[in-house]
């Protein structure tokens, strides 16, 4: 079941790294907070939360939809392209150099909440229309073909805390550094973080489309 574990964190860094409103919070709360060393930790406690309760309500709503083959097919077909086309529009904006993340901002940028780094996370996430997207079409279908489920709680429990270990093991060295000084991430190696990570969605999109065309499950 490790393959559970390390998929789930794969993929969770590939949308992590993508810049993003949780992450210009993120930058936010680590220069102007007393303890900014500690806002990407609370940032992504509050994004757990969240994508904790979005995650048992989506398999519950779908554990009847999973028996239907239709379903299964066009979920396939739309996750797989969202995964592409969120690839694509990764290594595009890494072409035309749109990457490189200015943290010279004031408090006159952050136009929407301000407050506690726990609560922004769950703002944050819950406001960004992709997020619900991407959980409702591809997160779905990687844990139908992953086969995690409420009824197999170590598969679910290995499945959320892969993917929400990702999400701190970019938020919090971010935060720390970005509160002990760093003004960017280095530039050339955010690039090639963010073009692998492009590539990767691609070829994973590409499988999640044609593998349950080319090989539907009996329901």
């Amino acid at each position: 079941m490790i393959e559970i574990f390390l998929i789930s964190f794969v993929v969770g860094i590939s949308g992590a790294v993508t810049p993003g409103p949780v992450l210009t919070f993120t930058i936010y709360k680590s220069l102007k907070e007393e303890k900014g060393y500690l806002a990407g930790f609370f940032i992504i406690l509050g994004h757990l939360v969240l994508e904790l309760a979005l995650l048992i309500i989506l398999l519950l709503g779908a554990s009847l939809l999973f028996q239907n083959l239709i379903f299964l097919i066009i979920l396939g077909i739309v996750g797989g392209s969202c995964l592409i086309t969120f690839g694509v529009f990764t290594i595009r904006d890494v072409q035309n150099k749109r990457y490189e993340i200015d943290l010279d901002f004031d408090n006159q940028e952050m136009t929407n909440f301000r407050g506690n780094s726990f609560v922004g996370g769950i703002f944050y996430s819950i406001t960004n229309p992709y997020w619900e997207f991407w959980w409702a079409t591809a997160g779905i279908k990687i844990m139908y073909d992953l086969n995690v489920s409420l009824n197999r709680p170590f598969g679910f429990l290995l499945f959320f805390f892969g993917h929400e270990l990702a999400d701190f093991v970019w938020y919090v060295p971010i935060s720390i550094g970005i509160f002990l000084g760093g003004k960017s991430l280095n530039p050339k190696i955010y690039k090639y973080v963010l073009l692998t990570c492009g590539v990767f969605m691609i070829i994973f999109g590409l499988y999640l489309s044609f593998n349950i065309v080319l090989f539907p499950p009996s329901v």
